[in-house]
């Protein structure tokens, strides 16, 4: 990743790995965000007196605005310059952050939470249409490589670095922490950052952002449900329902506007519709077992939340270093190698959690985990970028939000059906609550073999999510289709 001097849409001569740079602290400080509270909710309950489902809302908020401002970043990718894009987004983020870290209730940290997502929603995918203008076709993957870095390792270091922080500080410096790194992106994005996104100037057609935010909001948010109420609530079904409806009205109002919001017709490049799918599911592999597996360690092996994150520290370093590896190979040998053994090795690392029980070594499970990782650093970057290198250059920002959309619902969904797996198998071989009083220890056993029968399905549900993205990898091009994607 030579520091090529290049030059803006304006002409004017800038170094890209500066501007990279620049991305890269920003985006972990965004990323990282996402899980940050995953171990913090105890503390947060205690400090504002509010329930489990309540506090929930910090992160099922935050996802559900996150999943909804990702479709208009296309938009706001085309009609504002980048410089000042990304530079208004860090604002917003940071004064999101300084909200929450001085929160007096729980309603302001959760309005804060929400202020951040927007910010999250803008600077995801922008950071990955940056990357991928700034390089041309036969570089991207190595440029992608560095971008999955940051999405692979924030987010995985989140549980950890939570969990440290809470046994020993306060929850409010999870956010003031951030904040000092967030000032410093603002003034270095001031300075250092370039237009280098060609702008087009579309109007904004209302209807398809109103369309689109009820929609996937609807959908994440029902989803997001299914944990707590399960399939057959009212909420759930009517969340999903009434999502799909909207999101098929917005696909069909896209095909008929001259300047899309989000425009749709990037599925008809086979490619990219393939890579879109292989992502999601990976996604839906990853992100699932990556809840379950602190549960199965909490619960079953008694683990506090800190350890059990802690465990999956070392799969989330594998990721950060494999990332940069698997995309430059991914620019010499494109995705179909790279992601068959990416997928088989996803797969063989995930059938082994499936026998977990009460005696397995956490070692085990945290070899295991990184094994799993691996293979997803193989699989992740080099088919999202292939996916992307079939578009033309104008068609990427559409390609980008369309992808990332799909993906954040694809993770709701995984999350979704482990969640329910999980729960209704382990509800269906519990013993009978009478059993407690004649035999205690009887009815331990039994509910604990009851818990792991839920994990065992669960964990075989994962296995499918991954032999299911095997069997797609046949179709994946050999070459890392460069000679098909936009001139730079």
């Amino acid at each position: 990743m030579a520091s090529t001097q290049t030059v803006d849409i304006h002409g004017r001569p800038y170094k890209r790995a500066i501007v990279v740079a620049v991305l890269l602290i920003g985006s972990f400080c965004t990323f990282l965000n996402q899980t940050i509270l995953a171990t913090a909710f105890p503390a947060l309950m205690k400090a504002f007196d509010v329930s489990t489902s309540t506090v929930q809302w910090l992160t099922t908020g935050f996802l559900m605005v996150n999943g909804v401002m990702i479709p208009v970043s296309a938009f706001l990718n085309r009609r504002f310059s980048t410089k000042w894009l990304y530079f208004t987004a860090m604002c917003i983020f940071e004064a999101g952050t300084i909200t929450a870290w001085l929160a007096p209730s729980f309603g302001v940290l959760l309005a804060a939470r929400l202020i951040q997502a927007t910010a999250v929603g803008i600077t995801m995918p922008l950071m990955q249409n940056i990357m991928l203008t700034i390089y041309p076709p036969n570089e991207r993957g190595a440029a992608m490589g560095i971008n999955g870095l940051v999405i692979g390792l924030a987010p995985a270091i989140g549980p950890t670095l939570s969990g440290w922080v809470i046994d020993n500080f306060s929850w409010r410096d999870l956010f003031g922490m951030i904040v000092p790194i967030v000032a410093v992106v603002i003034i270095m994005s001031f300075f250092l950052l370039r237009d280098v996104l060609p702008n087009s100037k579309p109007e904004m057609d209302w209807w398809s952002l109103v369309f689109s935010s009820i929609g996937f909001g609807s959908m994440l948010y029902g989803f997001s449900e299914v944990g707590n109420s399960g399939w057959g609530s009212p909420v759930v079904i009517g969340g999903i329902v009434i999502g799909a409806i909207f999101v098929a009205i917005l696909v069909a109002r896209q095909g008929h506007l001259d300047n899309p919001f989000l425009d749709f017709r990037v599925f008809k490049t086979p490619a990219f519709l393939l890579s879109t799918v292989l992502s999601s599911i990976v996604m839906m592999a990853m992100v699932s077992v990556e809840m379950v597996v602190p549960l199965y360690l909490q619960i079953v092996h008694g683990m506090s939340a800190f350890h059990s994150g802690l465990t999956l520290l070392c799969g989330a370093l594998m990721m950060g270093i494999m990332s940069p590896i698997t995309g430059s190979l991914f620019d010499r040998h494109g995705a179909r190698r790279l992601a068959m053994m990416g997928m088989f090795i996803l797969t063989c690392g995930t059938v082994p959690f499936a026998f977990l029980n009460r005696e397995t070594p956490t070692i085990y499970i945290v070899v295991l985990y990184a094994v799993r990782m691996f293979g997803i650093s193989m699989v992740m970057m080099p088919v999202t970028t292939s996916g992307m290198n079939a578009l033309p250059l104008k068609m990427i920002p559409h390609g980008t939000g369309v992808n990332n959309t799909i993906r954040q619902v694809a993770t709701s969904v995984g999350t979704a059906i482990m969640v329910s797996v999980l729960t209704n198998v382990t509800n269906a071989h519990q013993p009978a609550h009478s059993l407690l009083a004649r035999d205690p220890l009887k009815y331990k056993t039994q509910m604990i073999n009851a818990t792991l029968s839920g994990y065992h399905a669960a964990f075989w549900f994962a296995v499918g999510f991954a032999v299911l993205g095997l069997a797609l990898t046949v179709f994946l091009s050999t070459t890392n289709n460069a000679e098909k994607g936009g001139a730079h």
